[in-house]
């Protein structure tokens, strides 16, 4: 599911602003998705109603994990497909899984735990710096299958590009995120953490 490794310090406050940016500038993107470009493609094999289900779907894991609950307790319960995640309105459901996620993150003692994931145990400041960065590289991807405004809030960006200097390697994370690529030369900060999640802009 995610990674596991240390961060640099941050506060609490900090990591759960940059938290919630990255959560209003996907809600942004899911927003301005017309009714008729649910099904246009996204990523390979991903449409957009799958790109919107896939966060959703990573919300809904966050306060079970945070309270402690092993990974075999908790994934019957998060449903894997696009329908039952999203259904007809994906913007509720997206902005419902969202609130929850939030709020169990809001727990001043979130970040003094270890979080079970499929990759194995990893602090949850990584875990939540994680999915910041994911919800940053996503809302790119979300906003150029539609057409709609692609530029990402710098902090978001450089706190992604942090993250994936920190914790990726040269093929990525195989499964989750997608080997870098070259970016241009001069490239500005936000095309070279689009190329270091293996996109071109």
């Amino acid at each position: 599911m995610l990674s596991t490794g240390g961060m640099p310090e941050s506060s609490h406050a900090d990591l759960l602003l940059l938290f919630q940016r990255a959560q209003a500038q996907f809600t942004d993107r899911v927003d301005a998705v017309e009714p008729g470009e649910w099904d246009a493609p996204a990523l390979p094999e991903w449409s957009v109603a799958d790109l919107v289900a896939h966060l959703t779907s990573e919300q809904l894991w966050v306060p079970p994990l945070l309270a402690g609950e092993p990974l075999d307790d908790v994934a019957p319960r998060i449903p894997t497909d696009t329908d039952a995640l999203v259904g007809t309105d994906p913007l509720t459901a997206w902005e419902t899984a969202a609130d929850g996620a939030l709020a169990a993150w809001a727990d001043p003692a979130a970040l003094d735990r270890t979080v079970q994931l499929s990759a194995g145990p990893a602090s949850a400041a990584v875990y939540l710096t994680e999915m910041t960065a994911d919800l940053t590289v996503h809302a790119w991807d979300l906003a150029r299958a539609v057409g709609g405004d692609t530029h990402l809030d710098p902090e978001l960006a450089a706190a992604a590009f942090r993250y994936a200097e920190a914790h990726l390697g040269d093929d990525g994370q195989p499964g989750l995120f997608a080997a870098p690529v070259e970016p241009p030369p001069g490239a500005d900060l936000q095309t070279r953490l689009l190329a270091r999640f293996g996109r071109r802009s």
